[in-house]
């Protein structure tokens, strides 16, 4: 009976109803991005005869044009029209960041559509691993150019981004917009977040302070940090894992967006818009974009910083990850104008956890496998611009209350540590660590005071 009411709902590849689970299973990565996406009129598109392009330019209309960022769409084929008939080369960098914009959130749309199919848990998963796919793949990229410090400014201004750019800009909108308001949030997801992140700072910080215990030479110490920094990663992979078992099942109820019945921009999308297989098709697809355009960043970012002005590490701690999230940034700010401050903070702390958990200890374990010497000592000024960014978090989320004061001095804290980089002008090669070392070997100092 239950196998032909599952029949039942399944229809040309849609799903004619859902659950009440996997209605309210969403995660607020996945109600961020919602808010970034319109209606599309199918009206033209039923008057095709032909039944096999009537689906294909229904699919091409809700991933293309099913977004308010699909402007942003047609900077792609310009990328690489400049990167195959030899344009400017910052040119080739600026129109790929764009590029990247909308396409980082039609993939958090289309594991959204997936998840109908798949079930709230597997959904979950999806997002769970392509939630940060962009940053993912520009730190594999990055990896293959043996750009080891392009990898860790790019992951660690991720973080940063997330805790005091999209957090702080939620908390202070939201604190304008509601001012006659009681703005109070949940925050036990905070907190398991929060020990998530001072998990990962320990093993960020360890990595630095191990060249201040007194080792002999300087190669002993590199060979320590980098063992100790693929020891502490897998640590964080194995608890990144628990916190998925712990999300997705045991106490998934704390993660669930809340979706009000009367708020059409969150219960906009009952139904799926595009099949199963359709959906993992232009998932791929879109993976592959992506990927490309990810290489363009890669090969370009030190041209651009020459051509620009601007150091590397700015561009990589400040510039990427504005423009990489742009789209789940500005969900969150708009549900934060809306007082529905959980969500905001479902997508600033998941995000950072998730980079800081998952991305940047796999890309360690990448570049082992890779042969490429990659620790988890990010130097002493990134590590401890990553220290009072979390502990500022956690101060501020302590109390389950929220105004604007408090998303400002977070801005503010955002404001002086991209000051700080601005003005760093340190040539790339300076800032490596013991990645590009030969054991038995150093050129370079572990750390810079």
């Amino acid at each position: 009976m239950a196998s032909n009411q599952e029949a039942s709902r399944l229809e040309n590849g849609n799903l004619k109803g859902l659950s009440r689970e996997i209605r309210h299973g969403r995660t607020a990565h996945n109600m961020s991005s919602s808010s970034l996406r319109k209606k599309s009129d199918l009206t033209l598109v039923s008057k095709v005869p032909c039944g096999l392009l009537r689906k294909f330019l229904a699919n091409l209309q809700e991933v293309i044009l099913g977004t308010k960022l699909s402007v942003l769409f047609p900077a792609i084929p310009l990328a690489i029209a400049a990167q195959c008939y030899g344009f400017g080369r910052p040119w080739v960098f600026a129109l790929s960041l764009l590029g990247l914009t909308p396409l980082a959130e039609r993939v958090s749309f289309l594991t959204e559509q997936l998840a109908y199919y798949t079930g709230p848990t597997v959904g979950g998963l999806l997002n769970a691993t392509c939630g940060n796919v962009t940053e993912l793949i520009i730190a594999i990229f990055a990896l293959k150019e043996k750009k080891i410090a392009v990898v860790k400014y790019s992951l660690l201004g991720s973080v940063l981004s997330n805790l005091l750019l999209v957090l702080g800009t939620s908390l202070f909108c939201g604190g304008i917009a509601n001012l006659g308001k009681e703005q109070k949030f949940d925050r036990r997801q905070g907190d398991v977040n929060s020990l998530m992140l001072l998990l990962a700072l320990l093993c960020h910080l360890l990595p630095v302070l191990f060249g201040f215990a007194g080792t002999s030479t300087a190669v002993d110490a590199a060979n320590s940090t980098l063992h100790l920094s693929r020891a502490s990663s897998i640590v964080m992979l194995i608890a990144y894992s628990a916190y998925l078992v712990f999300q997705l099942w045991t106490h998934r109820q704390l993660f669930e967006a809340q979706e009000d019945s009367d708020d059409d921009d969150v219960n906009s999308e009952e139904t799926p818009v595009i099949g199963f297989w359709s959906g993992f098709v232009w998932l791929a697809g879109m993976t592959i974009i992506i990927a490309v355009l990810s290489e363009y960043v890669v090969g370009t970012i030190e041209d651009a910083s020459d051509s620009w002005g601007l150091s590397v590490s700015f561009l990589s701690i400040i510039l990427l990850p504005i423009v990489g999230n742009a789209a789940e940034h500005a969900g969150a700010i708009i549900f934060a104008f809306k007082n529905k401050l959980d969500i905001s903070l479902g997508v600033a702390l998941g995000s950072a956890t998730q980079i800081a958990m998952f991305v940047v200890p796999l890309c360690v374990i990448v570049a082992w496998i890779m042969g490429i010497n990659m620790d988890l000592n990010f130097n002493l000024l990134e590590t401890g611009s990553l220290t009072l960014a979390i502990v500022a978090t956690a101060f501020t989320l302590q109390d389950g209350t929220s105004h604007y004061m408090k998303g400002f001095i977070l801005l503010l804290c955002y404001v002086v540590i991209g000051a700080c980089f601005f003005v760093n002008k340190s040539p790339l090669n300076n800032r490596a660590t013991i990645s590009n070392a030969v054991p038995g070997m150093t050129t370079e100092p572990i750390f810079r005071v």
